[in-house]
């Protein structure tokens, strides 16, 4: 068989098992409604959970930081790609998550790979929440350190494989909010876990940032966490609407990563415009209080909704809410269906979830309405198998 008929082979083994994804072309930005293919949709399929994708208080930022410092950033942090504007940015996010230090990373992804395999090594064991963010997993396999997964937020087992390590040095890994299933961490259980067991406490909060918190500020807030302990990672490809991502820790971690991560000293740095608009961002974050306030109202909305109608979602309280069908070709027909009805609720599947948790993923932003979530139960109830 040639080298292209094995991939063919591997290929025809998707289409089989239901597991070939497909890219859906836009014709617009993102929204609460967008335009692909000649129709438009209600989109309940987007991380833009604040709605400020395509506000234009972010694109006036981005439009104002390409005029005074061009397009790209031409090099790499360490060598000459670290603007004026990359720097505020750091220190804005430090005082928006109320962390110490941080460092821009170019994407969530880089920042968690360059978290786990600087802070980890051959002498190093990483505990992992099995349901953690592929990220994660791979940060932690690129580290070289021992991996031992432990059952989703269960504490108990965490603390039996924390108490019997003898690693030199020990890295608890979890997403702070849950990409697939919106539930969020026991943080403030697994910081005295750590605490415990003198260990790093490494929160990935790309789904919590803008969404979880009284301000929005993200877990550290909703929580009340102050630690120097935790290693906090956040997005800027979600709720605030850019791209990018922050890690906020102690000045002594933050400096070690930008010595050692090789995802942040490799790669060129973010164009300043994308640090414009991360700063506008939170600035409207503490500014606009209705942000915030109108995604918690359409999540309310959407339980509530779920409830009357007895659509079996997830018991969320943030942005993402999974409604769990089972097999692949099912969440495929019933978001394909929803389609048809002009609701874009994307099928997810292995091995982006556990085999037999194939689902339909509700994302709800604060650019929703009430008659948006409305359509979108009325239209759940009635392509949803019970």
């Amino acid at each position: 068989m040639s080298i292209t008929g094995r991939l063919a082979r591997g290929l025809a083994a998707l289409d089989r098992d239901g597991l070939r994804r497909t890219r859906r072309i836009l014709d617009g930005p993102q929204g609460a409604k967008i335009s692909s293919g000649g129709a438009t949709l209600l989109n309940f399929s987007s991380n833009d959970y604040l709605g400020l994708a395509n506000d234009a208080r972010l694109r006036e930022a981005a439009h104002r930081a390409i005029d005074e410092m061009g397009v790209g950033a031409g090099a790499s942090a360490l060598v000459s790609g670290h603007s004026r504007l990359h720097e505020q940015a750091e220190q804005r996010f430090a005082r928006f998550a109320g962390v110490p230090r941080a460092l821009l990373f170019a994407s969530g992804y880089a920042a968690n790979l360059g978290i786990l395999a600087t802070l980890g090594d051959r002498d190093a064991e990483i505990f992992s929440d099995e349901l953690n963010h592929a990220c994660l997993i791979d940060g932690a396999r690129l580290s070289r350190a021992v991996v031992t997964r432990y059952p989703h937020r269960d504490l108990e087992a965490l603390d039996k494989a924390l108490e019997v390590s003898t690693a030199a040095t020990r890295i608890v890994a979890t997403d702070a909010v849950f990409s697939m299933d919106g539930d969020i961490a026991p943080v403030v259980e697994l910081l005295a876990l750590c605490e415990r067991h003198d260990a790093w406490l490494v929160l990935d909060d790309a789904h919590g940032i803008g969404v979880v918190g009284d301000g929005g500020h993200g877990t550290l807030e909703r929580f009340g966490i102050r630690s120097p302990r935790v290693v906090y990672m956040a997005t800027l490809g979600k709720a605030l609407g850019g791209y990018g991502a922050f890690v906020g820790a102690e000045p002594e971690v933050i400096e070690w990563l930008t010595q050692r991560a090789r995802t942040y000293i490799y790669t060129t740095a973010l164009p300043p415009m994308a640090a414009a608009v991360a700063m506008r961002a939170m600035d409207l974050v503490d500014s606009d209080r209705s942000l915030v306030a109108n995604l918690q109202a359409r999540i309310a909305q959407f339980r509530g909704e779920c409830e009357r109608r007895g659509i079996r979602a997830g018991a969320s309280e943030t942005a993402i809410h999974p409604i769990v069908v089972g097999a692949p070709e099912t969440a495929v027909a019933a978001s394909g269906e929803l389609a048809r009805r002009g609701l874009l609720v994307p099928a997810i599947r292995p091995p982006s979830v556990p085999a037999g948790t194939s689902r339909l993923r509700v994302s709800l932003t604060a650019s929703h309405t009430e008659d948006d979530v409305a359509q979108l139960a009325a239209g759940l109830a009635q392509c949803v198998p019970r």
